[in-house]
């Protein structure tokens, strides 16, 4: 089953769904920033535009382009923010 998910006034799509690797989202986040906070382990990888990260602990944002990933741990939260829309593949554990 796939789900369609909707954040920040719909400035933040995605679909989800689950394959045998396990359960993953698919995204498109408009221009602007955003907090999200997480309850797996998450490794998001960049498809097509730029994505700047302010992963938990660090000072210093790091921007992700197309085939780069971040990971962030279960429990946390982070802030991203993205200059043009950008899309993104989220896996989880």
């Amino acid at each position: 089953m796939i789900n369609v998910n909707e954040y920040f006034e719909g400035s933040v799509k995605s679909l989800g769904y689950t394959s045998a690797q396990g359960k993953s989202t698919i995204g498109v986040i408009e221009k602007g920033e955003y907090k999200f906070g997480t309850s797996s382990h998450e490794t998001m990888t960049v498809i097509e535009g730029q994505l700047d990260a302010l992963l938990p602990g660090e000072s210093e944002w790091q921007s992700f382009t197309a085939g780069q990933s971040f990971e962030v741990e279960a429990n946390t939260s982070f802030k991203v923010k993205s200059h043009v829309q950008s899309s993104y593949l989220c896996k989880y554990k």
